[in-house]
């Protein structure tokens, strides 16, 4: 914690340590203000950078094998096969294995796609583009759910921050801190329905044949590994300028300030 920190926290009245935006949380975690915290839980959630490759590997791998050779089945177990590598390390490091498991999740889900688009008689081809399938509803099913957070005025951000300081709704009395996090909630989900708006139009064009299946997996996969790495860094760097301020302090609301008076 840097000297300011130190003097905000030094400053905060006792008497509010019972809310969860206080002082509190600033001692359980070593910052100050609710931009601080939000970038703590963020980097938490998303794992840093390796537990952004570990979720990404596995989906480039399986494009990178299909693409070129069309052998489905060697794909699907090269790219599991990297997963466990990468799980097989965090074990012996005894480091956190959510984000492989995360991964692993992602191609069992995508191999039951695969499935079914076998017994329902898709070709080889037929079966590599449902295996992107379930990124296109899980990332829709993202968009949806985070959109009408925002909307109600519950930002699923906020949430992250019930997380950090054990409230899991102490956070909303604070109107300073639902606006922060209702921003942060509407550019965390720009990428993913950004994704859905290009990627779903493309696998449905693929899926019934108005467009070459192959040339629909193509596409797919630049999209998802090209432009939507693209989109997700701009999507970061807008969120870190938005929290690079520091300027909302992790403080009770006025009325709770007033209580404690």
């Amino acid at each position: 914690m840097s000297d300011r920190d130190e003097e905000v926290v030094a400053a905060e009245d006792p008497a509010d340590e019972d809310h969860s935006l206080t002082t509190e949380a600033a001692k359980k975690i070593g910052v100050a203000t609710v931009e601080a915290l939000v970038r703590h839980q963020l980097a938490a959630s998303l794992g840093g950078k390796r537990g952004m490759l570990e979720a990404a590997i596995p989906g480039i791998i399986f494009t990178a094998i299909w693409l070129p050779t069309k052998e489905l089945e060697a794909a699907l177990v090269a790219s599991l096969a990297v997963a466990g590598a990468a799980l097989l390390l965090r074990i012996v490091q005894r480091s956190s294995t959510q984000y492989v498991f995360n991964a692993i999740f992602g191609i069992g889900l995508g191999w039951v796609f695969v499935r079914w688009a076998e017994s329902s008689g898709g070709s080889e081809s037929d079966q590599a583009l449902a295996f992107f399938l379930p990124g296109i509803l899980i990332s829709l099913g993202y968009t949806v759910v985070m959109g009408a957070s925002c909307l109600i005025g519950w930002p699923v951000l906020g949430f992250m921050l019930g997380v950090a300081t054990e409230d899991a709704t102490g956070w909303h009395e604070n109107k300073q801190v639902v606006r922060l996090c209702s921003r942060l909630t509407w550019v965390m989900l720009l990428p993913g329905a950004i994704g859905v708006l290009l990627q779903g139009p493309v696998w449905l064009l693929g899926h019934y044949d108005r467009i070459d299946t192959d040339v629909a997996v193509v596409i797919i996969a630049v999209l998802r590994t090209g432009l939507g790495w693209a989109l997700r860094i701009g999507s970061w760097a807008l969120m870190i300028w938005l929290l690079a301020r520091n300027a909302t302090p992790l403080e009770a609301p006025e009325g709770k300030a007033a209580e404690s008076s």
